[in-house]
This record gives structure tokens, sequence and C-alpha cells, in this order.
């Protein structure tokens, strides 16, 4: 347990309430009035940002992003955690660190402005490295994030998707005995498990008691559909989570209407998309 958090449940972090309903809102809108339009049309009041105008978060000019932190406060809106392409499928293990270090840096003051305590990050495709020199490495990156992060009261939260630690429970846990930091803890997104072959309720079994943060979609061959709907076991995930004490947000990322790494240009009807899969969740997590 944090020092900073002492008695509070998993994924109760300051500034979320239990229970937090938002959503990854690029996949609604490229524009941000377009994005907060759909959580309007939800009544949520919270969003993970990842992209606006489809310029990632840690891209944005000092003036654009003033811009997004004064329009998320016009509009009730805080953000309850801001995406990296830290450690991501774009940014393998052989890449340089020095890119991860500035978009870190950049991201830590943007948490300070937006009173945002998460980081989403993840652990490094390999590129051709031998298993023991692709871990060491892993460690040795995260390890100096954590560090970092830990300096300025941030949590990289990594998730169970590309890299390293994303392939199993037991290499995700590895990961945090290894870095042993309080700057590190766990993301899990219940439509991963099915994207990569695993079981994903095995897998958070394990993981429960050190995730802080949730990210909700959903998959049936191969195809993104709204929660409850696929093959994620979705419910049962909420179910599990609940049962260990989680408390943190469940933030929305359906892919029901673009690829989940496509292009800025979203297709038609893609808020729409986002607004459904929204109210699908609602009832879910009622």
């Amino acid at each position: 347990m944090r020092a900073d958090g002492a008695g509070a449940a998993p994924g109760l972090a300051a500034g979320v309430g239990a229970g937090t309903l938002a959503g990854i809102t690029d996949r609604a809108a490229s524009d941000l009035p377009g994005q907060l339009a759909a959580l309007a049309e939800l009544g949520w009041s919270a969003i993970e940002l990842r992209a606006v105008g489809g310029v990632a978060v840690a891209d944005l000019g000092d003036e654009a992003f003033a811009g997004v932190v004064a329009a998320l406060g016009e509009a009730g809106v805080r953000a309850v955690c801001l995406d990296s392409r830290i450690g991501d499928r774009t940014r393998p293990v052989t890449g340089p660190f020095e890119q991860d270090l500035a978009e870190l840096e950049v991201l830590l003051r943007r948490c300070a402005e937006l009173g945002t305590r998460y980081v989403r990050i993840a652990s490094y495709p390999n590129d051709g490295l031998a298993e023991p020199l692709w871990r060491a490495r892993v460690l040795s990156r995260v390890r100096e994030l954590a560090v970092r992060a830990e300096v300025a009261g941030v949590v990289l939260l990594h998730e169970n998707c590309s890299g390293w630690a994303g392939t199993s429970a037991e290499r995700a846990l590895e990961l945090l005995s290894e870095v042993g930091s309080p700057a590190l803890g766990l993301l899990f997104d219940t439509g991963n498990p099915v994207v990569h072959g695993y079981d994903g309720l095995a897998a958070l079994e394990l993981l429960a008691p050190h995730v802080e943060h949730v990210h909700v979609k959903d998959v049936v061959g191969g195809r993104f559909v709204e929660p409850g709907t696929g093959d994620a076991r979705v419910a049962e995930c909420v179910e599990l989570l609940r049962a260990r004490g989680y408390r943190g947000a469940w933030s929305l990322e359906p892919h029901v209407a673009a690829r989940p790494h496509g292009s800025v240009e979203l297709p038609e009807g893609a808020s729409a998309a986002f607004v459904s899969a929204g109210r699908a969740m609602s009832r879910l997590l009622r």
C-alpha cells in the first residue's frame, strides 16, 4: 500500500471517486469539443486523455494544452489518466530510451496542471533480443521511469498490452516486484487478453490486488463489440474486481467504430457508436 494512499482500496486514487465512469474519447471524436460532447451525452464527467486533434497529449504545444485544461475546467470534466506511448507497440525495447524520458517529463508536468495522478505505459515489444536481455532492458527502463514518476507524485500504470510484462500475469507481477516502486501499478484492459490469446479472467485472479485502473472493451471473433456482448467476460471481470475491493475508474475504450490503432480520421457515426458502447458499459456496471 502506498504511503499516500494508506487505507484506500485498490484503484482509489486522489480525485477519482469509487466507480467513476470515464472514456478514452479520441475514439468518439478527434477534436476536443466532440470528445466532450460524447461524454456529456453519457452524463459522464471524467476523461482519459490520449490525443486531441490527432496529436498525442505529450506532443501538444503549451498553448494548445492550456486550451485543453481550460476546456475541461469549463465542462466540469476531470482527467483520470494520461495515456503515453512509452513502451507501446511503436517503441520496441531497442529504440532510443531518451524519447520515453522526454515524453514522461512532459506528461509529469501536465499531470500537475490537470491534477491527474496516473500515466499509462507498456513494457516494450521485443526487437530480436534474447529473452533475458529483453527482460533486463525492460526492468532497467521501467525502474528509471518510476524513479522520475515517484519524485513527481505520479503513478505509472502498466497495461496488459504490448511488451515483456504484457504477455502474462506472472511477468506483470515480476515487473512490480523487480521495480519495487510505489510509482508503478497495473492497468487491466478487459479486451486485451482476447486479442493476445490468453485467459483474462485467470490472469485477473492474480493481478486484481494490484489493479489501479481498468479499460473496458470487448471482443468477439477479432471484432471489437459493445461491452458484455463478446468473449472478454467483462461482467465476470467486474465482479471479480469489485469482490477484491476495486474502487477506481472504469474507462471505456470501445474501438467499435475504428481500428484500435487506425487513422485519426474516424468514420461517420464514431461518436454515436462510442455513446452506445458507453451505455452498454453503464448497464453492465449497474
